[in-house]
């Protein structure tokens, strides 16, 4: 965020009149909600450090690297006044999710990551928003992020009254679900605040916990990652332990049972980014034609999209698994065993515990 020795007399009436414009801005830019906070975070800043230090985070060491910075704004980037949250819809048409969940012979890719990579198409939306922001209040500084810094994006979105953070962890709002991406624009211009989003609306209702495959919410509200299985698909860079293998099933490459089940979600609302739309018929396809791929396929046809930070080293890993979820065709054997012999440990140790699944 640059420096700046422009002075500035705003009213209160024209920061209300900026604030309105940045909204009609965003709803131009495509982004389906915008709300303004102030930087106090509390509560969401002791329950990140209470998850944290629990080691629920796992191998995720970012979590804790910045300390108070991600829920000190100010501490982020000094001379922050206020937290601008985006919000950007995503769920597209294609194949039924639960379809393919129930066909193990097909490839599970979470939602979100079927079409473009989302951090690019939104971090370039959020510096045109911030262009004209800058265009209208000269010198003003400005700052995006989509996933870039040490941002408390859930507690900035409930700060701004886009939605509370329900059981499954993801923030929800009662129109539009949580089939949605986050961003924030941190701003030194004191603009006028958004009410928080009050309450916590899921009731009673248990159903994302009750259906989390491997169990990894250990209590409403509290997510032990080291059993998510879109940490173990995304984020863990070792092998998958043995004992949360069989659970995963055909998700390849993150989860959205908590999703799919959430009662809200039946007010979300499909995306009109064509970016979003699935690429290669990932949202439907054949775990084998996806095994065969080689590296140089793999970063051909992925390259864009959230998929090809795995690398193909742990896209053959997940696809192994799996396979050795599936049923024991003549196909599918025959795909495993010309993996057997591959470089990489990591592959060849899944490979093996597949086949081993598969010979039962």
């Amino acid at each position: 965020m640059p420096e700046h020795d422009t002075p500035h007399h705003d009213s209160p009436a024209a920061l209300a009149a900026l604030a309105g414009a940045i909204r009609d801005w965003a709803r131009e830019l495509g982004f389906q909600a915008l709300g303004i906070c102030a930087t106090t975070l509390a509560p969401h800043d002791r329950r990140l450090q209470e998850w944290v230090d629990a080691g629920l985070h796992g191998d995720m060491d970012y979590m804790e690297r910045h300390g108070e910075k991600r829920w000190r704004p100010e501490a982020l980037v000094p001379g922050t006044l206020r937290l601008i949250s985006v919000r950007m819809d995503y769920r597209h048409d294609g194949a039924e999710p639960l379809a393919v969940l129930q066909d193990p012979e097909r490839a599970y890719v979470s939602r979100y990551a079927l079409g473009r990579d989302y951090h690019k198409l939104m971090r370039a939306r959020l510096a045109r928003l911030a262009e004209r922001i800058a265009e209208r209040r000269p010198g003003s500084a400005l700052r995006a992020f989509v996933d870039s810094a040490p941002v408390l994006e859930r507690g900035v979105a409930q700060k701004a009254g886009l939605g509370w953070i329900g059981k499954n962890t993801l923030l929800i709002h009662p129109r539009a679900g949580s089939w949605f991406f986050l961003g924030e624009i941190y701003t030194d211009i004191p603009l006028p605040v958004d009410a928080e989003f009050g309450g916590v609306h899921c009731g009673s209702c248990t159903a994302c916990l009750d259906v989390c495959p491997t169990r990894a919410f250990v209590a409403p509200f509290v997510l032990d990652a080291r059993r998510c299985i879109s940490y173990l698909t995304i984020e863990l860079h070792g092998a998958i332990p043995v004992e949360l293998r069989a659970p995963i099933g055909n998700r390849v490459f993150g989860c959205d049972d908590c999703q799919l089940v959430c009662p809200w979600n039946k007010f979300a609302q499909h995306s009109g980014e064509s970016d979003f739309r699935p690429r290669h018929g990932l949202d439907d396809a054949a775990l084998v034609a996806l095994f065969s791929w080689s590296a140089e396929e793999f970063g051909e046809r992925l390259a864009g999209t959230p998929l090809y930070r795995l690398g193909h080293e742990r896209w053959l890993r997940n696809l192994a698994v799996a396979l050795g979820n599936g049923p024991p065709s003549d196909a599918a054997r025959a795909a495993l065993a010309a993996r057997a012999g591959h470089p990489s440990e990591l592959v060849r140790e899944h490979v093996a515990w597949a086949i081993a699944r598969l010979a039962r």
